[in-house]
């Protein structure tokens, strides 16, 4: 027990199942430091407005860089935020998940297109996107972000919505996610994208499906690779009915990131989900979806999808054998996807797909 600082990597620790507990025992002891860690003091270089610290790369502007925004006290805000509702809930769930879906689901109406949509503005919080049915479900992480934004009045809700994704990935015991401050918010809705840029979990068959999975990341600027590394994400939190209409968690680690999502896609026996998980066995009358043989776990058919179409199970299958890969991956393409939409950032989401140009952009900032 004395070897968790982090109260909730202990809870993780606990409840997680065999198979991967040992591995987030000792992913959360390195967490713990890495945050201890980011809590230093952090080098300016005030020309540049360019501030590095031992987690992420902060870029602003020079005015931007003169208001000191305390990255620190801001993360270990939304630290504590995280377990102080996984305490009260103590069950194994965790906000964490829900907090990267709303970072992504705030920055994934992008288009490269015409630079429309994006995580700059914070239109999550009015209508029309506040009411999409992709969005069902974020009203309460967005009330805990909303209460904690209060606490940081020159910092934007764009911002902390976007970086409350990028915190809870690694407070899970995944990567560190680059991270820019310097978003802006609007005051309506009004310049929101049309509805329809979030993906659907189905399309209506294997080939609709994982063509309509490339059209949706395709926009942003994303590759195949790309799509494949931020499914990942699923590797935490489950569904809930009542939001989506889908039912389950994915793996059986869901306050834990790891690589467990591809290889439960890939070793698991998924067939389509017929019967209620309460007890009783009523007919299930939701969307399709599939489940475990034991019928605990579930996956999307835009899940299984990426095990039926060659090229993305290639790269299921090398992050299933590879988690440093995968971690490397995702948050690089996490990184981007938090970043698009942001003008004042172009040059760092420029070329920052997988394998891309980030240190190359960074260099270009400084005029290296």
């Amino acid at each position: 027990f004395f070897l968790f600082k982090n109260k909730m990597a202990f809870r993780q620790a606990f409840k997680v199942a065999a198979p991967v507990a040992g591995r987030v025992a000792s992913r959360s002891i390195a967490t713990t430091q890495k945050l201890q860690a980011h809590s230093q003091s952090y080098v300016g270089v005030a020309a540049v407005g360019i501030a590095i610290t031992s987690a992420s790369l902060v870029l602003s502007s020079p005015a931007e860089a003169e208001a000191k925004v305390d990255v620190a006290a801001i993360k270990a805000a939304i630290i504590k935020t995280i377990e102080d509702e996984d305490a009260r809930r103590d069950d194994g769930t965790s906000i964490a998940p829900t907090f990267i879906r709303l970072a992504w689901h705030c920055a994934g109406t992008f288009s490269k297109a015409d630079g429309s949509g994006g995580s700059n503005g914070c239109r999550m919080r009015y209508g029309p996107e506040a009411g999409w049915g992709a969005n069902a479900g974020l009203s309460t992480p967005r009330s805990f972000l909303d209460s904690l934004a209060k606490k940081f009045p020159g910092v934007s809700s764009a911002d902390i919505y976007t970086y409350a994704g990028a915190v809870a990935v690694e407070t899970m015991g995944g990567p560190e996610v680059p991270f820019t401050f310097g978003r802006t918010d609007l005051t309506d809705g009004t310049t929101s994208p049309p509805d329809g840029r979030l993906p659907n979990a189905d399309m209506g068959g294997d080939v609709a499906t994982a063509q309509h999975l490339r059209d949706i990341f395709y926009r942003m600027g994303f590759n195949d690779r790309d799509i494949v590394a931020l499914s990942g994400a699923h590797a935490v939190g489950r569904c809930h009915e009542d939001a989506s209409g889908y039912w389950g968690p994915w793996t059986r680690a869901e306050a834990t990131f790891s690589n467990e999502y591809f290889r439960l896609l890939k070793e698991e026996k998924w067939t389509k989900k017929t019967k209620k998980h309460e007890s009783g066995g009523c007919p299930w009358k939701g969307p399709d979806q599939y489940e475990s043989e034991d019928g605990t776990l579930m996956m999307l058919p835009s899940d299984v999808v990426l095990v039926k179409d060659p090229a993305f199970n290639a790269w299921v299958e090398k992050y299933k054998d590879d988690e440093e890969l995968f971690f490397k991956d995702f948050a690089t393409a996490f990184g981007k996807l938090l970043a698009l939409g942001c003008a004042q950032k172009s040059a760092l989401a420029k070329d920052n797909s997988v394998g891309g140009g980030l240190i190359n952009s960074i260099k270009g900032l400084v005029g290296l």
